[in-house]
């Protein structure tokens, strides 16, 4: 451990960005600023690590992508992909996309794959595109076939599986939560915590922290607005009609409470990459550098502030 006048760092812990925090959800949109734009106020925010966000946003070709990193002095997190484990007909289509994604990431130099489960919610629309409850045929395909992803991943390209829960996805609960931890096998699927889609979700990241605390792979710190979320549970809002009502806040505005969660997760017994993301989908192109400024240096304050890659997988 080393100190800052401030407080003890969170020495196991190392603080990086995402696309998601520049209002990044898709390869291309047109709401969404160019990528050279997004690498360069990263680096003016000051921040050294990222995750690759939805894949084709950043370039796609490992030397193409190095370069824009490297003339840059950033490094990479993790990637990130989507998929729908529950459905056994969708395996063959997900495994290639997911395999694209692991080789970039692994490319990279980067050993962990954010997967996020699909929504059972239209991202722009908010409509419904399935039930919202798996069936218990359902769930044990999800369990196998995260552990048969997770292994293929960890086997062929070095890059561990991190399952993200979601708001308007089936593994959004902590009751999902722990279903899918439960039913997976910690060797080759383990958890993103994502701290404020488990708040959004209804449940409790410190309790997640203590009783799953060697299930949880990498961290994605952010922050839900209490008022907001009221209005998702009253009015049945959708995620993506939440997030342009302001769902998402820089802290200390919302829930949980970062610092909590920071000590939380420093007295694991693990390395970890905790990512910032700020869901911001679609916002002015000027919005989100400050926000990131402001945020990195809140969570600096408390204890949060490491750029070492952590040694750990």
């Amino acid at each position: 451990m080393t100190t800052t006048s401030a407080r003890t760092v969170a020495g196991n812990l190392c603080l990086g960005s995402a696309p998601d925090s520049w209002g990044i959800w898709f390869p291309e949109d047109e709401q969404q600023v160019p990528y050279t734009r997004f690498l360069d106020e990263l680096v003016t925010a000051g921040y050294t690590w990222l995750e690759l966000g939805p894949y084709g946003y950043l370039p796609t070709d490992p030397r193409e992508l190095a370069d824009a990193l490297t003339v840059r002095g950033l490094q990479v997190s993790g990637g990130t992909t989507f998929g729908a484990l529950h459905r056994p007909e969708a395996w063959d289509t997900m495994l290639a996309e997911t395999r694209r994604v692991a080789e970039l990431t692994a490319a990279a130099g980067a050993h962990h794959l954010v997967y996020i489960p699909p929504m059972f919610r239209d991202e722009k629309t908010g409509d419904y595109t399935e039930s919202p409850q798996l069936s218990a045929e359902q769930w044990g395909s999800l369990g196998g076939r995260a552990n048969e992803l997770g292994r293929i991943l960890l086997e062929e390209y070095d890059v561990r599986l991190c399952l993200h829960p979601h708001a308007d996805s089936h593994i959004q609960t902590q009751p999902e939560i722990e279903r899918f931890l439960n039913e997976t096998d910690s060797r080759y699927a383990n958890l993103c915590l994502d701290t404020g889609h488990v708040a959004y979700g209804g449940g409790d990241n410190l309790d997640l922290i203590r009783r799953f605390g060697e299930r949880v792979g990498y961290v994605h710190i952010k922050q839900m607005d209490a008022d907001v979320l009221a209005q998702v549970a009253a009015e049945k809002l959708s995620f993506g009609e939440a997030v342009k009502r302001g769902v998402c806040v820089e802290p200390p505005a919302g829930v949980p409470d970062p610092g909590a969660i920071v000590d939380a997760l420093s007295t694991l017994d693990a390395e970890l990459f905790v990512i910032v993301e700020q869901d911001l989908y679609p916002c002015a192109a000027e919005v989100p550098l400050p926000i990131a400024v402001r945020t990195r240096e809140y969570l600096a304050g408390r204890g949060l502030s490491g750029s070492k890659r952590p040694t750990s997988r």
